[in-house]
């Protein structure tokens, strides 16, 4: 061949050598695997729609060359397995590793070609084999052609941890076999896990089991929709579930309504089962329901055999007194391997010891007390501890109604607070060595304290005539300073912080007061990501939110002060010193903060679905809302601006309650957030006046808006627009439905003018809507935002009037803001009239 003849020949042999070098790093470009085209490498298949993609992979951020075949979402820019072959037994060379058909069977052969899994057909076949990615998920081994295929094996009968849609989750009345999904073990290890989801068959509910044996969760029965203890899946506008059941299997299947969602069911590392749905425009998948909907100390055994776990500590998990860790790892969301154990052994048995000292019992007040007792009748608490003491398994007893006492090992220890009332007293046996000073036996304290009180009476009784006038003299006068000091110290608990926030920095002596965790700013950027977009959940006037994960695995809302935002260091401390002092089920709950240099961060608890607005304001997502949950969420809300005007320790005056500003939790129940606006005023004091307006246009009251002054009545305004904006599913600000009717509240009145009430009703709330509570909650919301404060009334008679207390509700007065439109104007403006240019004033929220 005559190469100056065609001189591109060289480049495209150069070419084609390059390509048949790089074979293994390359797709096969189909979504079979035959007798002919096996797969090794880098090599994939991918459905024939492109929804899922089968290879070779290396799971999380895993640095060991542990290689796993599975399948995973190919539209779906952040890798998410959903099927694992080989999850107990890694390969560690991809490259001479190999899946392929052999004797009948789809077969992974290792570096050493060595048969590591096997898909274990029996049956022999008499045609060609391949094996499928469908673009449904399931991974199937078929005889025969693509038009007229034999099914012979598929991975949906095969899961891990996740559930497809479409899949069945059966148990099988002839072999009495039952399909599971099994946990991953971490985040890095594929194997199986502690925990596993099956069909219960006697009671037609699906069970989570920890070990693979201990049911701690049931679905509770199928009703013909739903489970009974799965209430979110009645808002089927997204899914579709059935539940079948016949004389061969019983099954629970479901359907993705559209078929543009993608969407994923699965069993993740710490026992919950979660429903999500992937959202390309946030880059994250977004959870639509999981159960059980615990904290982490509710997980079954989640710190291990005599671990304690305590909600408000970091870590989670600590062993018992006297006991050590048996692993050197910490506790975390990727590790239940971890536990404890004694560090000196219980002498056990009689009195006749060789040392002569017997194992004693160590008080543990206020725990929720170890699964599995056993009940000891008995009659008092003495005869329940000689009962433990004398039995060489017992190892802790505790005795309220009745005799409990522990053998083996002591599972979900948890340390409750003073203000739980579940907990009881657990008494741990120890070796006597262990305990330095053994308390004296209660027949020598009864004596001792005989004696003690004997002495004290003789002793008072010498020298009470001669002082007795001196001490009433005393007394009195030790009664005034008293009074006097006690209502220094309200004054004084409220005068302190409200310093703090005038004060121009945050010193290093004010953060020791805080009882809040100060976190250095590495381990927040380790946590968010770098504050990556992935993780971005929103922007507000503070700056981004960005949702992150601790080392304990906690997931966290981290609000980051922007370089641009016109709140600076005093509303920043206004919120940490505010919120760290507040305690209620209706207000977030802030984890911690961090200053370095110019950064100002603010940890919160992760709300998973959100704030209110996200919700009401959205057409699709208002569906989900629907009456009982609305006036839930409005009672809540009516609960927490309580709290703060009346039953906290500082009277709070929030001044920006908008729809924005209250976050729901994964039950929706509602969390007044941010309080950089937020101002303390006086125990008596009811209002208050400045000389700068912050807030929100639309929810900000008259008086405050015009004349800078602010009360518990200014929360009250804001409170009767966000509850006629939650039953009208319509925004105060930029409403326009008519020419009289700028406003909301402008709107609403007209409506209660005219006598046409439920006009005002969100249109998804037709089919839930109880008539009369609905009517009550205008009447409030009007009454609310009445213009005079002194004709709003308190959140205390709110509540009342919400609860029903309240029968006859009074007539409400035209409402702010109500302000009719010239006509012959209306052709030149849309926009709502600033009253005293106040729009202009205000800080952008």
């Amino acid at each position: 061949m005559d190469y100056k003849k065609n001189p591109s020949l060289p480049i495209m042999l150069s070419f084609l050598f390059i390509c048949l070098s790089l074979n293994n790093h390359l797709s096969l470009g189909a979504e079979t695997i035959s007798a002919n085209q096996p797969l090794s490498g880098d090599q994939t298949i991918s459905s024939n729609g492109g929804n899922f993609e089968l290879g070779f992979f290396t799971p999380g951020n895993s640095s060991r060359s542990n290689y796993y075949i599975g399948i995973w979402f190919k539209k779906v820019s952040l890798r998410t397995i959903v099927w694992v072959a080989n999850r107990e037994t890694p390969v560690s060379d991809r490259i001479s590793s190999v899946l392929r058909i052999s004797d009948g069977n789809l077969v992974l052969f290792n570096e050493s070609q060595i048969p590591i899994w096997s898909t274990n057909l029996s049956s022999t076949s008499s045609g060609p084999l391949e094996a499928v990615l469908q673009d449904d998920g399931n991974f199937v081994l078929r005889e025969g052609s693509a038009n007229s295929p034999k099914l012979l094996w598929q991975s949906f009968d095969n899961p891990t941890d996740t559930w497809f849609p479409g899949a069945k989750m059966a148990y099988n009345n002839r072999t009495k076999q039952n399909m599971r999904l099994i946990s991953w073990k971490n985040s890095e290890d594929p194997a199986p896990g502690l925990f596993a989801l099956e069909l219960q068959q006697n009671t037609n509910s699906y069970i989570i089991l920890w070990n693979k044996s201990v049911p701690y969760w049931s679905s509770g029965p199928w009703n013909g929709k739903i489970f009974s203890s799965v209430p979110e899946m009645i808002a089927n506008y997204i899914y579709n579930f059935s539940y079948v059941s016949n004389e061969n299997e019983s099954y629970f299947t479901y359907s993705v309504a559209h078929t543009s969602t993608i969407s994923r069911f699965f069993m993740n590392i710490s026992g919950q089962i979660q429903q999500q749905s992937w959202l390309e425009s946030t880059k994250q998948w977004n959870l639509f329901w999981s159960q059980p909907r615990t904290t982490q100390c509710e997980v079954y055994a989640f710190c291990g055999p005599f671990g304690v776990c305590n909600q408000q500590s970091m870590p989670f998990c600590n062993c018992l007194k006297y006991f050590q860790p048996t692993s050197d790892k910490s506790w975390n969301l990727s590790d239940f391997s971890a536990g404890c154990a004694r560090k000196t052994s219980l002498q056990c048995g009689n009195d006749t010891l060789a040392n002569g000292k017997r194992d004693k019992f160590w008080e543990m007040p206020n725990m929720k007390l170890p699964d599995h007792p056993q009940t000891v009748a008995v009659g008092s608490s003495s005869e329940c501890e000689s009962t433990c003491l004398n039995n060489c398994s017992c190892i802790a007893y505790a005795y309220g109604d009745h005799c409990s006492i522990w053998i083996g090992e002591l599972l979900n220890l948890q340390q409750l607070t003073s203000a739980d009332t579940n907990g009881g007293t657990l008494y741990l046996k120890l070796a006597a060595s262990e305990l330095s000073v053994s308390p004296p036996s209660k027949k020598r304290m009864t004596l001792l304290l005989i004696f003690g009180i004997t002495s004290v009476i003789v002793l008072c009784a010498s020298i009470s005539m001669c002082i007795w006038q001196r001490k009433m003299s005393k007394r009195k006068e030790n009664r005034q300073i008293n009074k006097r000091n006690q209502a220094h110290r309200m004054f004084h608990s409220e005068s302190h912080v409200q310093e703090l926030i005038d004060l121009g920095e945050l010193k290093e002596e004010d953060e020791k007061g805080l009882d809040l965790p100060s976190y250095d700013l590495e381990s927040i950027r380790v946590a968010t990501g770098i504050f990556s977009d992935e993780n971005k959940l929103g922007q507000g006037g503070y700056g981004p939110v960005y949702k992150g994960k601790l080392p304990s695995g906690q997931e966290i809302a981290v609000k980051r002060l922007s370089r641009v935002s016109g709140q600076g260091l005093k509303e920043f401390k206004n919120e940490v010193l505010l919120i760290a002092k507040l305690q209620h089920r209706n207000l977030v709950r802030l984890h911690g903060y961090c200053i370095e240099g110019s950064e100002k961060i603010l940890l919160y608890e992760y709300m998973p679905n959100k704030s209110l607005d996200y919700f009401i304001f959205d057409q699709k997502q208002s569906m989900s809302l629907d009456w009982e949950i609305r006036f839930n969420i409005i009672l809540g809300i009516a609960r927490g601006i309580l709290y703060l005007h009346q039953d906290s320790r500082l009277r709070i005056i929030h001044r920006d309650l908008k729809t924005s500003n209250i976050l729901l939790d994964h039950k929706m129940n509602p969390k007044i957030s941010d309080f950089g606006l937020a101002r303390i005023v006086g125990d008596r004091q009811t209002e208050a006046i400045t000389s700068k307006v912050a807030g929100t246009y639309g929810y900000i009251s008259p008086e405050y808006a015009i004349d800078g002054i602010f009360s518990i009545k200014s929360d009250v305004f804001s409170f009767g627009v966000v509850l006629l904006e939650i039953i009208s599913g319509k925004r105060n600000t930029g409403f326009y439905k008519s020419e009289q009717a700028m406003s909301l509240l402008g709107y609403a009145w007209g409506l209660w003018t005219d006598n046409m009430l439920m006009d005002l009703m969100d249109e998804t709330l037709r089919d839930t809507c109880i008539a009369d509570q609905f009517v009550k909650c205008l009447n409030i919301g009007l009454l609310c935002v009445q213009s005079n404060p002194s004709d709003r009334p308190t959140m205390s008679i709110v509540i009342k009037m919400l609860d029903g207390e309240t029968v006859n509700l009074p007539a409400p007065k035209r409402p702010a803001f109500v302000i009719g439109r010239d006509q012959s104007s209306s052709t030149s403006s849309n926009k709502p009239k600033s009253i005293n240019e106040v729009t202009n004033s205000l800080e952008a929220r």
